[in-house]
């Protein structure tokens, strides 16, 4: 089952329509939530096999709001900027149980849950942007 999240209910609204039109229904959902409450929602947690994101903040948000939806040996792919920096540093993805492995493809970034993210993540909505782990 496939679960498209986002904060915003146009945009849910538009994906729903999508859903329908493609015939996707009952394989794909859009939700309207924020990545913060539904990483705290024993519903969601430590149950996805895989996330994906668009980089709708920088790397730490984004490592924040999504290693608590990931099981272990779980994976979160992220789009990139095409300059190679060093965004995800391995003393910053360690607390939330990540490990970086690399681009398998250009613009892209592949990171895995080799332990459960800790209860304390992701923080109060807001936070993960406002004060950054790394």
């Amino acid at each position: 089952r496939v679960v498209l999240l986002d904060s915003l209910e146009r945009r849910v609204a538009l994906l729903a329509e999508a859903i329908v039109a493609l015939k996707w229904e009952g394989r794909v959902v859009a939700e309207l939530a924020r990545a913060e409450d539904t990483g705290r929602s024993p519903q969601w947690r430590a149950q996805a096999d895989a996330v994906t994101a668009r980089s709708f903040g920088p790397p730490a948000t984004v490592a924040e709001c999504a290693a608590p939806l990931l099981r272990i040996d779980g994976v979160l792919v992220v789009s990139e900027p095409p300059e190679e920096t060093d965004r995800w540093p391995a003393d910053g993805l360690a607390p939330l149980g990540l490990v970086d492995e690399g681009s398998p493809v250009p613009g892209m970034r592949r990171l895995r849950q080799v332990s459960l993210c800790p209860e304390t993540y992701p923080r109060r909505v807001g936070m993960p942007a406002k004060r950054p782990l790394f």
